[in-house]
This record gives structure tokens, sequence and C-alpha cells, in this order.
């Protein structure tokens, strides 16, 4: 008998999380293994259960999709990812794709489209709803390059805690830095993207999908 494919769910929402499990279990060739809250549970839960596909939710609170599928592309990169979101911009999917997701889904497909999504990604090809092909294309033509790749992983991190409105005292308590080395990472920030207030960090973030 073929092995099921071990499955993953990433969602901050958990009525999201538990109707998917529902679907998913019902079918012979599929196994949920274990959910998580947000992006660090996602790669905390990827090392201890070591799933074959993960369902990541894009955009998730204190470290989101994209940024949880970079890292565990990189720490685990035989495990697949099929991004999961609302959002139907381009700019999302780009970024989800650039991090190493394998496909992207929207949350309001059918039953049988999630189904047919991750049995794809799970047999080592791609998928991406319909509904977004246009919108990557548009986008694709827009940012060849993003000034976004400038920025290390850990300035991504602090880039997306302080769009979610976090003081550094905030974002140093949650990250275990000092308060110090917090300022010194979000001035590095603003310096390399030529930004020079938070209202302008926030916008940027917003608008290479790291906050909603």
């Amino acid at each position: 008998m073929k092995r099921k494919i071990r499955i993953l769910l990433a969602d901050d929402h958990k009525l999201v999380r538990q109707g998917f499990k529902l679907i998913l279990e019902s079918q012979p060739d599929m196994e949920v293994v274990g959910e998580a809250g947000n992006g660090r549970e996602a790669l905390e839960s990827v090392k201890a259960l070591r799933p074959d596909l993960i369902v990541m939710d894009v955009t998730m609170p204190d470290l989101n999709g994209i940024e949880a599928t970079r890292r565990i592309r990189e720490s685990s990169p035989g495990v697949r990812v099929l991004g999961l979101s609302v959002h139907r911009d381009g700019v999302y999917v780009r970024e989800m794709i650039r991090a190493g997701a394998e496909g992207y889904l929207l949350k309001d497909a059918a039953d049988t489209e999630l189904l047919a999504a991750i049995r794809a990604v799970a047999e080592g090809n791609s998928y991406l709803s319909p509904e977004v092909a246009g919108a990557v294309l548009k986008d694709y033509r827009k940012h060849a390059a993003n000034p976004i790749d400038m920025l290390s992983a850990r300035e991504r991190e602090i880039l997306q805690m302080i769009a979610e409105g976090k003081t550094n005292k905030e974002v140093a308590t949650s990250l275990n830095l000092s308060v110090y080395t917090v300022d010194g990472h979000r001035t590095r920030i603003m310096e390399k993207l030529g930004l020079h207030s938070v209202g302008e960090l926030v916008r940027f973030a917003v608008r290479n999908g790291l906050v909603d």
C-alpha cells in the first residue's frame, strides 16, 4: 500500500485548520500529522514531525508564511510547501514562490481543487490557482528585481514585527535580543530600503506581502 502524504497545517485560524483537517483526513492517501498557528510554530513542527508537505497560510502574525517557507526550505529542503491565502494580489504569490513554495491556492477554492493541489505538489509538481495566474504574470513584469532581497532573514523578521505595530522592546523580548540590537537592525533596514519613517516601513511591508 502506498504511504500516505504526511501533512502539516499552518494557519492562524483554528476553525480553518479544523475544516481542512476534516477534508484531508477523509482521503485514503492523506494524513494530517500536526497543526501550527503561526510561522514560528510551523518551523518547530517541521523539526519534530517531519511532514512531507505543509499547507501554509501566507499571512500569519509574528512570523508570516513567506518567511517561514524560506527558512523551512533552507533547513528541510525535502519538505514541500503549498501556499494558502485569501489574497489574489500577485505580490503574495510572487513572494511565496520566491521563498520556495511549489504551489499557491486560494482559500475559497473548492475541496476538489485543494486535494488536487496537494497531490500535485506532493508528487513534485507545481500548482497555481487559475484565478491568480494573470496577476502573477503582471506582477512579474513589474518586479524583475526587488529591494527586499537586500534584507537578511533577521531584518525581514524584524521588519514584519515593526509593521505589525510592535515596539523595539517588544521585538527584542520576542526574539531574545537587546533593544540596542533591534534598534540597529531597524536603522539598517531603513538605510537599505531608503526609507525615513515607520509609516514608510509599514507601506513597504504591505506592498511586499509581509503583513496584511
